[in-house]
């Protein structure tokens, strides 16, 4: 990796912490060919690796499994034998996730693929069981989902967001909007802005 000073700051090449491989590449690929999902940004997907890796993650819920991307990248930092809890509505996103999951290595009993709306799904999930909670889905659905997430998640167990940031001049989305507002709100969650891949937003339930 390069880095040269600039001032008081650094300047790196990001990608140089975020390099997707065979199995996500496919995954991606996947994505393309069948519409409809966007895979996490290399960059995003780093940074869940990190943070899963960070609380020593055992069990994680995911909403929003697309092809198996964002997944990869949790397991990755989930501490062996640990378990992905992933929501999705679409019957194909599970078939190709679950391809992409034994590409990566991962067993079968490692990924719990539920098939539903997460709306639905999520109040049938254990309270306090959960390390970490990821959300990619309807942004207009992120408030509900921060109000699930502080019910899964365990004391020290984190929510993280996915593209909080609008691109170029466009207004964030309401929803985007009223999570950041619950999150800075909310006294039993310590929240991050991280201004990667689209912007993260991360929240450390108390």
């Amino acid at each position: 990796m390069k880095a040269s000073l600039k001032g008081a700051a650094i300047d790196y090449d990001e990608a140089a912490y975020a390099v997707e491989d065979e199995p996500l590449l496919t995954a991606r690929a996947n994505a393309e060919d069948l519409g409809g999902t966007m895979p996490v940004r290399p960059a995003a997907g780093a940074a869940l690796r990190f943070l899963a890796a960070a609380i020593a993650a055992r069990a994680v819920v995911e909403i929003g499994t697309g092809c198996g991307s964002s997944g990869i990248w949790l397991l990755r930092g989930m501490r062996p034998g640990g378990v992905l809890t992933s929501v999705d509505t679409e019957p194909e996103y599970h078939r190709l996730a679950r391809k992409a999951f034994t590409q990566a290595g991962f067993a079968t009993n490692q990924a719990r693929l539920i098939l539903g709306r997460a709306l639905d799904v999520l109040p049938r999930l254990s309270d306090g069981a959960y390390d970490l909670v990821f959300c990619d889905a309807d942004q207009a659905a992120y408030p509900d989902y921060l109000a699930s997430a502080l019910r899964l998640l365990r004391p020290g167990g984190i929510a993280v967001f996915n593209d909080v940031l609008p691109p170029g001049a466009r207004p964030a989305d309401d929803g985007v909007r009223e999570l950041a507002e619950m999150a800075d709100n909310e006294e039993e969650m310590v929240p991050l802005l991280l201004p990667i891949a689209g912007g993260l937003l991360a929240a450390i339930k108390r």
